[in-house]
């Protein structure tokens, strides 16, 4: 078994068959890979779909558990845990893969025995349309990556998003799992969990791709385009990021002093929005900064 791709699903009726049925109509050998899905306890009729997809899977290996603790870290640990292959992928279980995706994956590792992980680009497709009011610098709010045609090393503070990401099973072992105490748990919107994890792999000086035809559609609804749900991202982001560092007094104080460099670079934002007559961009950059900068001083949580 090379590939084992982890579905981590909450409440996805609409979206998780899209999802599962891009990962069977894949070019690759179907003895090439094994699909995992995580069910965190989803209330809606996500687990019936994933029932009825097994019994139409074939050949396909397919594998289905419920993790009952709340938490994205915990269903992705749960599924490291039971995952066969020897390379390890996670998709969200609202995205579709590209058909190329396990055989890009499996190729990718196997070419580049030095790469500890990889993240592939990710391409919006929205329910209604991006809202004009959306700076460009908060794209990465919807879940989305595209870094250029070309694979290249992720460097100084970036690193791949969840909804596209690959790891070798091995770095799980040397470095440990995804922290517990971050990432989402239900309705929460707390995150910081993937950061998490590849700043610890980076620390380690261990080699992190951006591989870009390795690609998915992210479906973007359209609860997820309003000004409310974006603040309390921002909220989730600050705290997630408090929740990181607060064991350690240099390293909250080290979140403090960036979140002040970014106040500052936010402020120049701002202004060249208003210069370019987009008072709501501008508006918008300096919403988000106030917010995580709430939760990342304990002020206000999600």
């Amino acid at each position: 078994m090379k590939v084992s791709i982890i579905i981590c699903t909450y409440n996805r009726e609409s979206y998780i068959l899209d999802s599962l049925m891009s990962l069977k109509d894949q070019s690759s050998n179907y003895y090439n890979y094994e699909i995992i899905i995580i069910d965190n306890n989803s209330t809606d009729s996500t687990p019936l779909l994933c029932m009825e997809f097994l019994q139409q899977k074939g050949d396909l290996n397919v594998h289905y558990y419920k993790e009952t603790q709340q938490g994205l870290s915990y269903a992705r640990n749960r599924g490291i845990a039971v995952a066969q292959g020897e390379i390890i992928a996670f998709i969200d279980d609202d995205a579709v893969a590209c058909r190329d995706y396990v055989l890009n994956i499996i190729e990718w590792f196997d070419n580049h025995s030095e790469c500890a992980a990889i993240g592939g680009r990710i391409f919006p497709k929205y329910e209604t349309q991006c809202p004009t009011w959306m700076p460009e610098q908060l794209m990465p709010l919807f879940s989305i990556l595209n870094l250029g045609e070309k694979p290249k090393e992720f460097t100084r503070n970036l690193y791949p998003v969840g909804a596209n990401m690959a790891f070798r099973k091995s770095v799980f072992t040397q470095y440990g799992l995804f922290n517990t105490e971050l990432g989402r748990t239900g309705k929460n919107l707390l995150g910081g969990e993937e950061k998490d994890i590849f700043f610890r792999l980076k620390k380690h000086k261990l080699a992190i791709w951006y591989v870009p035809y390795i690609w998915v559609y992210h479906i973007i609804p359209q609860q997820r385009t309003t000004k409310d749900f974006i603040m309390k991202q921002a909220i989730g982001v600050g705290q997630s990021e408090y929740f990181r560092s607060k064991s350690n007094i240099v390293a909250y104080s080290s979140s403090i002093c960036k979140e002040l460099i970014k106040w500052g670079v936010s402020k120049l934002l701002a202004l060249g929005y208003t210069i370019q007559a987009k008072p709501q961009k501008a508006a918008m950059i300096l919403q988000f900064r106030y917010y995580v900068s709430l939760g990342l001083l304990g002020i206000k949580r999600v």
